[in-house]
C-alpha cells in the first residue's frame, strides 16, 4: 500500500464520520481514529507479524530519500540555465487543481504572469493558492499532484524569459 493510498483512506475516514477503521493487509495493519468530541485523529501504523516484510519495508523509503539528493544537484543545474525555481511556501498537500473536475491551473509550457495561481496547498483544512511571483513558462511541474509538501519544497520551474 502506497502513500497515496493511506492518504485516501484517511480522507475518506475523516469525510464518513467513522470513529475507528482497522486495515489489515498482508505486510501492513493501519489503525485510524477519530476523536469525536475534539476532531482529533489518529493514526496507527504497524507491521504485521510477518518479520521478513518489515525490513523490506524500511529499505524502501530509503530508495527514495537517496533519489532525493540527486534532485537537489539537479535543481543547481537548472538554475545555471537561468531558470526560476517556484517553492512551497507552507507545509502541506500540493492540489494542481481546485477540484477532480476542474483543469489544472498550470501545465508545461504554459505562460504565466505574476500573480497568476499555479496550484492550491492545503494546510490544516485550508486551502492556500499559490500564485507566481515571476512571469514566464512553466518548465516542469516537480511535484505530483496530491503529494504532501515540505516548507521550502521545489514546486515549478519556471523560464522567466
Amino acid at each position: 500500500m502506497d502513500i497515496k493510498e493511506i492518504q485516501n483512506l484517511i480522507k475518506f475516514v475523516a469525510k464518513s464520520g467513522a470513529s475507528e477503521v482497522k486495515l489489515e493487509m498482508e505486510d501492513i495493519k493501519i489503525t485510524i481514529k477519530t476523536g469525536s468530541e475534539t476532531g482529533d485523529v489518529t493514526y496507527v501504523s504497524q507491521a504485521a507479524p510477518m518479520q521478513m516484510t518489515s525490513p523490506q519495508q524500511a529499505q524502501a523509503p530509503a530508495a527514495p530519500v537517496s533519489s532525493d539528493v540527486p534532485a537537489a544537484p539537479s535543481a543547481t543545474d537548472v538554475s545555471e540555465n537561468n531558470y526560476i525555481t517556484v517553492k512551497s511556501p507552507i507545509i502541506g498537500t500540493f492540489y494542481r487543481k481546485a477540484s477532480p473536475e476542474k483543469p489544472t491551473f498550470v501545465e508545461v509550457g504554459d505562460s504565466i504572469k505574476e500573480g497568476d495561481t499555479l496550484c492550491i496547498i492545503e494546510a490544516m483544512k485550508l486551502f492556500n493558492e499559490i500564485e507566481s511571483e515571476v512571469s514566464g513558462t512553466i518548465v516542469k511541474v516537480l511535484i505530483d499532484d496530491s503529494s504532501p509538501v515540505e516548507f521550502d519544497q521545489p514546486l515549478f520551474l519556471v523560464d522567466p524569459s
